[in-house]
């Protein structure tokens, strides 16, 4: 008997250091993802409420906005570990197409001029484009084209759709690119500048906050609507994104991450990078 017991104990301690000698499985990574497990996403915290930085009580910085709520539930979705990497706008156009990052979400219209260097996912949030000045100038702007002169500056965000729009319908004008949302809201603010072309969200969701600021113009634009930047012929993430997204809109979440981030927003937040405070 003691023998038995004998050969069998030395029997689990060669098949534990068998399993300690082994090689961890390597992670599947259908999704062809840059790092294995895990789903790189690019971002630009200035443009709230779809990303923004939301400061709690202790003065902690948390990155927040729908398009951050969205990133999360992509990623719980295909399994894998969200990581989102802030920085300039500019830049996550350069990061994707670079392929350093899996996806990026930055309030993206799908332009067609884009289609060289990242895939567009389907629209995932429907919005609009705005000619935004002051209270105060409302009334030189009732159309477009009056804000097609010399005499005004008008301000978008640096390699943005935004930028595309002054160029198309203000080309007469002192067009003004800035790295950041917020330096075309305080620019607006101090008079500086006369208008800007923003996202109709972004813009609303300004103007909460600065009541001096007026949304005056509609801007008709024929890729309304966001969507996802996706790494150039992932076709695996891509599909996996749309699958996401599909998810999201049918069963409310996406509804609800708007919600919340246009709340949060109204709020005391930081739009910008944070180790630019």
């Amino acid at each position: 008997m003691k023998k038995i017991i004998a050969i069998a104990l030395v029997l689990v301690m060669a098949l534990a250091l068998c399993a300690c000698g082994a090689k961890e499985a390597p992670v599947e990574n259908k999704y062809n993802t840059i790092t294995p497990g895990k789903l790189t996403v690019a971002t630009s915290p200035d443009f709230a409420p779809y990303e923004f930085y939301s400061i709690g009580e202790d003065g902690s910085y948390t990155l927040a906005g729908f398009d951050i709520a969205l990133a999360q539930y992509i990623a719980d979705y295909l399994g894998l570990e969200l990581e989102v990497i802030p920085m300039d706008f500019d830049g996550t156009l350069t990061e994707l197409a670079a392929k350093n990052v899996d996806l990026s979400l930055a309030g993206y219209s799908p332009d067609p001029s884009r289609m060289d260097k990242m895939d567009f996912s389907d629209l995932y949030y429907m919005g609009g484009q705005s000619f935004c000045c002051t209270q105060s100038t409302k009334d030189k702007f009732p159309d477009l084209a009056s804000a097609n002169k010399p005499e005004y500056s008008i301000g978008a965000q640096n390699a943005s759709i935004q930028w595309d729009l002054a160029m198309e319908h203000t080309p007469d004008a002192d067009c003004i690119a800035l790295q950041k949302v917020t330096d075309i809201i305080a620019e607006l603010i101090a008079g500086t500048l006369d208008g800007a072309f923003i996202e109709t969200a972004v813009a609303e969701n300004y103007a909460v906050n600065y009541p001096e600021l007026c949304v005056a113009l509609e801007v008709p634009y024929d890729q309304e609507g966001s969507a996802v930047g996706v790494s150039k012929g992932n076709e695996a993430l891509l599909a996996g994104v749309n699958e996401a997204i599909a998810a999201a809109l049918s069963d409310g979440s996406m509804d609800k991450f708007v919600a919340e981030a246009n709340e949060l927003a109204t709020g005391n937040i930081l739009e910008g990078l944070v180790d630019e405070k």
